[in-house]
């Protein structure tokens, strides 16, 4: 029932996965690794990058692993829609009741909604659209806890992505810390699967990509390096200047009919007080729009 998913620097691969459905991820020119190269040299630190339009990818560093940070937060959304449905059709209008002793930093909506709750539709809004890090605790407490993500990821075919703790704890990017990590590779083919697939029923596709495409954290990165396209993605932030973004982009209205692009992106620092270097994730974002146009 398990699959494999794996990601490789700058070669051409099958995933066994979903995503895989649409066939072969053929290698794009090296032009676009090259330009990627000189802009990891600029940057000091380290970025990993997957990214796919119609069958033609561009992989840096696509199977190293990286801390997912907030990006976990679309894989924890998408595994309670896949619970929902067919298995729990109520869940979503589940009013869940958390206390003040619940809240942890940054909790913008759930902070708001103590005396009352919030439905488990909310908080998925809430966590994706808002990255409120209580709106993911609660939905990791529907699923039973970080181990039920984990296995959940294994069920849709990827064998990399772990995660292992709640927020904010998942935020830490140890250099070296296997834990709460995936790879570009794998984060691509999964958003695939569940943006473009058909892991998720189509209703809940349209929940998730609406989410998506309503977020509120995204417009300094890839948003930024893709003006006038229509983009869903789920950021994420966190110690030694991490700045993630990964997402689905459609072409803006007017240009050249062509299929959207997925693209996974990754980047880190080797000092734990470094800033996030948003505009780095943005150029990234025009490199492959550029590459793979």
């Amino acid at each position: 029932m398990l699959s494999g998913l794996s990601g490789l620097l700058a070669t051409s691969t099958v995933l066994a996965s979903p995503a895989a459905a649409a066939g072969r991820w053929v290698v794009a020119a090296p032009t676009g690794l090259a330009r990627l190269r000189e802009l990891e040299a600029g940057f000091g630190g380290r970025i990993g990058v997957a990214a796919r339009r119609g069958g033609r990818t561009l992989h840096y560093r696509a199977g190293e692993r990286f801390a997912m940070l907030s990006t976990a937060k679309a894989l924890v959304v998408a595994a309670v829609l896949h619970r929902a449905w067919p298995c729990d059709p109520g869940l979503l209008d589940l009013v869940v009741r958390y206390g003040a002793d619940d809240l942890v930093e940054h909790s913008p909506v759930t902070e708001r909604h103590v005396d009352a709750g919030m439905t488990v539709e909310a908080l998925c809004d809430a966590a994706i659209r808002q990255s409120d890090n209580t709106a993911a605790n609660l939905l990791l407490r529907q699923l039973g806890g970080p181990d039920d993500l984990t296995r959940f990821a294994r069920f849709i075919g990827d064998r990399v992505t772990r995660l292992d703790r709640w927020e904010t704890e998942l935020n830490s990017n140890l250099p070296g810390d296997p834990r709460d990590t995936t790879t570009p590779a794998a984060m691509a083919a999964d958003l695939e699967a569940l943006v473009l697939g058909d892991v998720l029923a189509a209703e809940d596709r349209e929940r998730l990509t609406g989410w998506l495409v309503g977020n509120t954290t995204g417009d300094a990165r890839v948003r930024a390096g893709l003006p006038g396209w229509r983009v869903g993605d789920k950021t994420g932030t966190g110690a030694y200047g991490a700045a993630n973004d990964i997402g689905v982009a459609w072409p803006p209205s007017g240009s050249p009919a062509g299929p959207p692009l997925v693209l996974a992106v990754f980047t880190t620092r080797p000092e734990e007080a470094a800033e996030p270097a948003d505009e780095v994730v943005a150029e990234i974002a025009r490199v492959v729009a550029e590459e793979l146009r």
